[in-house]
């Protein structure tokens, strides 16, 4: 090989090597993954979220000079609801796509505060379908220990196992979470994941919130109510058992449950961000009458949420 065809060589492979520098991520379909610290928007926002459509429909109604992003096939709204910028997005169904998806807005977006907008399931029989609910703290419920039957009816924990202490529904032990967080890095167990106490005070300020109680020709039997406090808890599993509504009550004290708050929860602690849930009963999990009361209920539940979380950010300082 001569010496100008050596060289041309090296430049060649050269100027390859600065392009690929560039490309980072290139796949064989042609898609270029983006950096995961790569912010899409400087503005301090906080972060609205919902698990699905329904419940995001009547805020992005509201929200004003609205501007789309996509990041892995969710969909990110920035602009401002009741003079607050705001980046709203669906956070998907299931414990595992809220925390994938919270963790992702964190990580594109400067957000100060998180709050989640959407139905639940009723437990505290005192509660109402339509009523709104704000937990001041969020336990993940079905994070359990399945324990071995030693006896008919009778199950008991392995030795090693010490943290299963919560009463037991038959062979399910409830558990704490592992976790870590940037204040405290190493490895704790945790069960209740606190909403930011100053935004549970402003909660508490909200006063005249129109309640729907009537949507589509149905109606309420009464008028619905805001709650502001009380636990609530999250699992992996659509609930509609009158059995285990009724033991989630007496072991949690839990007012509602549903499939995604308490892993919002969670990512909101491990990376030091308040965070705060307003959630409507759709259906009573199990306790009411007939069938689910969901598909019956949905509309109002989503809408009434939504207005208090308006309300909330109105009064939000």
């Amino acid at each position: 090989m001569t010496t100008t065809i050596r060289w041309r060589s090296l430049l060649a492979a050269g100027a390859l090597a600065i392009g690929l520098s560039g490309c980072v991520g290139v796949y064989k379909g042609g898609a270029v993954a983006i950096n995961s610290s790569t912010r899409l928007d400087d503005t301090p926002r906080i972060a609205v979220l919902s698990a699905f459509e329904p419940e995001l429909k009547l805020l992005l109604t509201r929200l004003q000079g609205p501007a789309k992003h996509s990041v892995n096939g969710v969909e990110f709204t920035t602009g401002t609801l009741e003079g607050k910028p705001v980046v709203l997005f669906l956070s998907g169904i299931s414990m595992t796509n809220a925390t994938m998806n919270t963790q992702l807005v964190l990580n594109r977006f400067r957000v100060t505060n998180i709050v989640f907008s959407g139905i639940a399931g009723g437990v505290n029989p005192s509660l109402h379908v339509g009523d709104v609910t704000v937990p001041a703290q969020w336990g993940q419920y079905l994070e359990v220990l399945m324990a071995r039957e030693t006896s008919p009816g009778k199950y008991a924990a392995p030795p090693f196992i010490t943290d299963a202490t919560l009463p037991n529904f038959g062979m399910m032990f409830p558990r704490p979470v592992e976790v870590r967080s940037a204040a405290r890095p190493e490895i704790q167990r945790k069960f209740w994941f606190e909403a930011d106490p100053k935004m549970i005070e402003v909660a508490r300020s909200i006063r005249n919130v129109d309640l729907a109680n009537c949507s589509a020709g149905k109606c309420l039997p009464r008028k619905p109510q805001l709650v502001v406090g009380g636990n609530g808890v999250s699992g992996q599993a659509f609930m509609d058992n009158k059995a285990y509504r009724e033991y989630t009550y007496k072991t949690f004290q839990a007012n509602v449950l549903d499939m995604e708050t308490a892993a919002v929860g969670m990512v909101a602690y491990s990376n030091g961000v308040p965070f705060i849930a307003f959630r409507s009963l759709s259906d009573l999990a199990g306790g009411g009458d007939g069938e689910n009361e969901m598909g019956t209920f949905m509309g109002i539940a989503a809408d009434n949420s939504a207005k208090v979380m308006l309300a909330f950010l109105a009064a939000w300082k």
